[in-house]
């Protein structure tokens, strides 16, 4: 009886420690799932940027004009980042300037024209191409903080000139008379006359006209990624960028046209990120 009652007591402590002992196991392992899921959550939150994959687009605003564009970025390391990048982009004359004139009608009223660019003679665009490279400068120390990046990109610049069309009236200054031409030599006269300018001819004008002028195209500066998450792209690039055409572009009537373009930038770029 007495062999019986301590095989008991034997198997009841053994039990109570079995049970004891899986607790703490399922415990422990409880408490290891919530700890990779919080380092986890601060890899993705505050760690290295290591996503392989990124897509973006934005908007910058040149010293000469203005630019949009898309990029898709491919991880080579921790520190690089390949991407490609389209840009449409449209260069203005530091002399152009848009105005409007308030004329008289013949009933008694005032008519206000359209906005027009006094003396210009093209308008530029610019589709472009190319490839570049990101370098990692300095991580983001935290979720607060700011990745900073070098950039170099170049690539193939295809130039569009489109004439400027202008609503000119005719010599009575009649309103409801008008012309809609482009500049050519036979009217300059007309064409520089403020007094005959109704406004401009209208966007769609010139399209079916367009001449293609090839070149290439180059840029460098740094990109400032501040978003809290490192899945999300949200950056301020700042820069400068070089270009040149096979042909001298000429964008006002009086100037002599140039084939090399420089300016400074500054854009912004959203977007995603993510692995493959």
């Amino acid at each position: 009886m007495k062999k019986i009652n301590v095989l008991l007591l034997l198997l009841l402590t053994s039990t109570m420690l079995y049970a004891q002992s899986s607790r703490q196991s399922k415990k422990e392992e409880k408490e290891e799932k919530r700890l990779r899921k919080i380092s986890l959550f601060r890899e993705i939150e505050e760690g290295d940027n290591l996503f392989n994959r990124e897509f973006s687009g934005g908007a910058r605003l040149n010293t000469d004009g203005w630019t949009g564009f898309l990029e898709m970025g491919f991880r080579k390391n921790a520190s690089f980042v390949n991407y490609f990048q389209f840009e449409f982009s449209e260069k203005r004359d530091p002399k152009q300037d848009r105005a409007s004139r308030v004329l008289n009608s013949q009933m008694g009223y005032t008519i206000s024209t359209t906005p027009f660019v006094y003396g210009k003679k093209n308008n530029f665009y610019q589709a472009k191409l190319g490839v570049g490279q990101k370098y990692l400068i300095g991580g983001k120390g935290n979720k607060n903080g700011v990745e900073v990046n070098a950039i170099y990109y170049g690539g193939l610049s295809l130039g569009l000139v489109k004439p400027y069309y202008l609503d000119l009236m005719n010599d009575s200054g009649d309103p409801n008379n008008r012309r809609t031409v482009k500049y050519s030599e036979d009217i300059r006269e007309d064409f520089l006359n403020r007094d005959l300018i109704y406004g401009a001819g209208g966007f769609t004008k010139g399209w079916s006209e367009l001449k293609m002028n090839p070149g290439l195209h180059a840029k460098l500066g740094f990109r400032f990624d501040w978003a809290k998450f490192n899945e999300v792209v949200s950056a301020l690039e700042v820069g400068i960028n070089a270009e040149y055409y096979t042909k001298k572009v000429e964008i006002m009537v009086d100037d002599a046209g140039k084939s090399f373009f420089f300016n400074a930038y500054v854009g912004i770029q959203l977007g995603k990120r993510w692995n493959k």
